[in-house]
């Protein structure tokens, strides 16, 4: 698909500023293929190319440096975009497009877009091919392993990294197909890794010796749909996010105690209507929860809200307790923490924008700052520390 004049001349404004080697940045994955139609999910027709944004955290405020076209997909959850560990490659999935059969219609994708931000301005530049329905993925601390998540087919995809060569490996079977893998996340000494099935309500645990990568048969059990999942830095635990059926009941955030041997799920707490993205602070002591809230329900819905929620929970051991809430946009998606877990940002599908939020410890201000992007931001992620 070509490039419409606007996106080019998006592209062109934006794509000006090569990334420093010293950046702290935030890439963004933005669904251009769908919309949200009084709580319906439509293929939008004759569609501009999905984007990446490129946002440069040291900024502030956080201010937009590149954005290019990559494919990617609002479809699974919003872990689909990860970063090595220096910033110069981004490693992007694509869950779905649109129905080659049927342009009314989604149907799973295969791929994993490798996109050099070091280039000027930043490229893809390698287009490699996944298991079906590629989803949420991880980057090793170690910048050497990533792992895809393959929503649409049960397994879980291995990728060696060595500099920018990003070489397919292996293909681990955690389910079947509609097992509804999820996201895989990698604990920080490289060797374990957690993987969510949100289609019979598990957590498997893979095991991980160098580039060797198997499942253990051993499952961990949260909530009701587990979907996004994310470890935090000192690797003592894990936070969940359990979407729920998605019929207006209250849904729950998990804490998976992972130096308890063998780890195990230690505290559930209730957030409310689905909640899609999570995120560790780097301190470990804050989860960040992108909670829907009924924002993507019909408005006669007796369950719609017209915001979101920001849920923070302070960590305290193995207990979670809620410290602050704000309000958010519509059908949001992911959130990220600046380096110094001082900035949030939020990514907002309906309004097209990623929000940004102050926390300092005991307040959260909206600081009324929208970063727009080309596409609604499926996913937004900065290096894992």
């Amino acid at each position: 698909m070509k490039l419409t004049r606007s996106l080019l001349a998006a592209v062109a404004l934006t794509a000006v500023v090569a990334p420093s080697a010293s950046a702290q940045l935030a890439v963004s994955s933005n669904d251009n293929k769908v919309m949200l139609v009084n709580g319906v999910v439509k293929v939008v027709a004759n569609a501009p190319p999905d984007t990446a944004t490129i946002i440069d955290l040291k900024s502030s405020p956080p201010r937009v440096i590149a954005e290019i076209p990559v494919p990617g997909s609002v479809v699974g959850p919003p872990f689909s975009v990860a970063l090595t560990p220096d910033e110069s490659l981004a490693l992007i999935t694509s869950s779905s497009k649109v129905d080659p059969a049927d342009p009314t219609k989604q149907a799973p994708d295969n791929r994993l877009s490798v996109v050099d931000l070091r280039a000027n301005p930043p490229k893809v530049i390698a287009t490699l091919e996944t298991g079906k329905g590629p989803s949420g993925l991880s980057i090793n601390r170690q910048g050497t392993l990533a792992l895809v998540a393959n929503r649409a087919e049960g397994t879980v995809s291995v990728f060696t990294i060595q500099g920018q060569t990003v070489t397919p490996a292996a293909k681990v079977t955690v389910g079947d197909e509609k097992s509804g893998v999820s996201h895989a996340a990698i604990t920080p000494d490289g060797k374990m890794a957690l993987v969510t099935r949100d289609g019979d309500d598990r957590i498997s645990v893979l095991a991980i010796n160098g580039n060797n990568v198997e499942y253990t048969k051993r499952d961990l059990n949260a909530g009701l749909r587990p979907y996004g999942i994310d470890i935090a830095s000192n690797g003592a635990f894990a936070a969940v996010a359990n979407i729920g059926r998605g019929q207006g009941d209250n849904d729950t955030a998990s804490l998976i105690d992972l130096r308890a041997q063998p780890p195990r799920v230690v505290e559930t707490v209730t957030v409310g209507q689905t909640p899609e993205g999570i995120k560790i602070s780097p301190d470990g002591s804050m989860v960040a929860v992108i909670v829907m809230n009924g924002s993507n329900k019909a408005k006669d819905s007796p369950f719609y809200n017209d915001n979101g929620k920001l849920v923070l929970l302070r960590v305290n051991g193995t207990s979670m307790t809620k410290a602050a809430e704000a309000p958010i946009g519509h059908w949001s998606q992911g959130a990220a923490f600046s380096p110094d877990g001082r900035t949030i940002l939020v990514g907002n599908m309906v309004e097209k924008d990623i929000q940004v939020f102050q926390w300092n410890g005991s307040a959260l201000r909206d600081t009324g700052q929208r970063i727009k992007v080309n596409g609604g931001p499926a996913a937004v992620r900065t290096v894992e520390k």
